[in-house]
């Protein structure tokens, strides 16, 4: 079966060791090292066959971008680092998703075999469609953070280069979950997870903003528009409160300056929203002054006559 998964999955056998693979992609040793723990992989052993020809093509694409002159060595472990932890969330939700579809299906008793079997097949016939769409998903991303380093360019208050910007701020927390999650069963307290999450981030994309992350009970998520904040953490709000069956959920929000670092957001207002969101009272939005003083800011015109 861990044959099947690899070769599967990997498109390929097992092939190499890494010794075999640094001199066939011809990189360091030390710098393949620090390569595979940036990916967040264990370095193995000098005499393990453990990687694929794909690996190889990998490698050697790294060396090519390293000949690139707005590319180092730093550059490239902080992009790696990023595609390890992005990739391996995705690929445990992915797998989450389709052992918890197929274990629905109307299947004699199936093993767990069986169904690993079973979404090793699914995942082939669908990966050429799956990494399409991975793709189109990327780059559609990396579009829309172009036009926010333009647009934070046109404020003359923001340094993109330096990652600084002015940003409004806010987390969505759900009250009380630690008590919600021992009288729930483990597949209720996911459902509610997932409804959770799947409506924060609707109402955070159809508002104009950008969730950063999200945290199982809570929803970190920024917007450059103070009004947009605003209106996503009012809706949040109301859409629990709207149900009488679910915990309420709690908004705080604050507006400043930002520090933007590897897809993360840092700084003051950061750690002041996530006070104010601790502070509020179950369904309710508890902001700090300069989030309506901007408000305001965009409402009326303050330039001195």
């Amino acid at each position: 079966m861990a044959d099947d998964i690899e070769e599967t999955l990997l498109g390929g056998p097992l092939r190499y060791t890494r010794k075999e693979v640094e001199a066939l992609a011809g990189v360091s040793d030390d710098f393949a090292r620090r390569i595979w723990r940036a990916l967040g992989f264990p370095v193995p052993p000098d005499d393990e066959v453990a990687f694929t020809d794909g690996d190889v093509a990998a490698l050697a694409e790294i060396r090519e971008v390293l000949s690139h002159d707005l590319v180092d060595e730093a550059t490239v472990l902080q992009l790696v680092r990023a595609v390890g932890q992005t990739m391996g969330r995705l690929a445990s939700w992915l797998g989450d998703v389709w052992l918890q579809r197929l274990g629905a299906l109307p299947l004699d008793e199936p093993s767990a075999t069986d169904l690993v079997t079973a979404a090793l097949a699914a995942t082939e016939e669908l990966r050429p469609s799956f990494e399409r769409l991975l793709l189109h998903g990327w780059r559609r991303q990396l579009a829309a953070a172009g036009m926010r380093a333009t647009a934070s360019t046109a404020t003359a208050r923001a340094d993109p280069a330096a990652g600084i910007a002015h940003l409004a701020v806010g987390f969505a927390d759900v009250v009380s979950f630690t008590r919600l999650s021992r009288s729930l069963d483990g597949d209720a307290l996911a459902a509610f997870v997932e409804r959770f999450e799947s409506a924060a981030t609707e109402i955070v994309a159809e508002c104009g903003g950008r969730v950063v992350k999200t945290l199982g009970d809570e929803v970190f998520f920024v917007a450059s528009d103070p009004s947009a904040a605003a209106e996503i953490g009012l809706r949040t709000a109301e859409r629990f409160n709207e149900d009488p069956e679910a915990p309420k959920v709690r908004v705080g929000l604050a507006y400043g300056e930002v520090i933007q670092r590897l897809g993360d957001v840092f700084g003051t207002p950061v750690n002041l929203a996530a006070r104010l969101t601790a502070t509020a009272y179950p369904g309710t939005v508890l902001t700090d002054p300069a989030l309506p003083a901007a408000l305001l800011a965009d409402t009326y015109d303050t330039t001195p006559l």
